[in-house]
């Protein structure tokens, strides 16, 4: 018998290797308005082991608080080049890294604004359906009136802050169960 995990004892899908490839980890070519930041984000399993082959998907607005998407059609810059989408997988850490921009703030339906934050999807084996869930940084003065994070009980709230290293990289652990669960959405 096989030393570790092989597709017959877990559930897929294994996201390292040919997937890697297509990653697009770099959001923000030259010349995209807006500070620049590097993001990681660590996967955990519900025992707090990393996971090195999980998928993670980042989509955000630009700095100036516009998506790339034809439903967006405020009267708001657009950035050549700059997609708002980006996807990567952990590595043997179980670390997934983005460069990007900080994005702008977008409204929120009912009314207001939400604060900067960058919308996650998590791929991971056992996660039969993506996983939604959201990173703000920790403090953004905007947090306090955040439509979405006043829906979240306040003791979870930390759960999706993103704190900035010695560094500089904004860093989010992301627990998909267990004592840490990161709060997670319906998509």
């Amino acid at each position: 018998m096989a030393d570790g995990l092989t597709p017959s004892q877990t559930i897929g899908p294994f996201y390292w290797g040919t997937l890697a490839s297509s990653c697009r980890a770099d959001l923000a070519p030259a010349g995209v308005a807006g500070e620049r930041i590097e993001v990681a984000l660590t996967l955990h399993d519900a025992d707090g082991a990393i996971v090195p082959d999980g998928l993670l998907e980042i989509w955000q607005a630009n700095s100036h608080g516009r998506y790339n998407h034809p439903e967006d059609r405020r009267n708001l810059a657009l950035d050549a080049g700059f997609e708002g989408f980006g996807r990567a997988s952990t590595d043997s850490k179980g670390v997934a890294r983005f460069g990007t921009v900080r994005p702008g703030r977008v409204p929120w339906p009912a009314g207001g604004l939400q604060a900067a934050h960058l919308n996650i999807s998590v791929f991971a084996r056992g996660v039969l359906n993506r996983l939604a869930t959201r990173l703000y940084f920790d403090g953004d003065p905007a947090l306090a009136e955040d439509p979405v994070l006043k829906l979240i009980e306040p003791a979870r709230r930390g759960t999706l802050l993103a704190r900035r290293d010695k560094q500089g990289v904004w860093r989010l652990p992301i627990h998909l169960g267990g004592a840490q669960e990161t709060v997670f959405f319906d998509s």
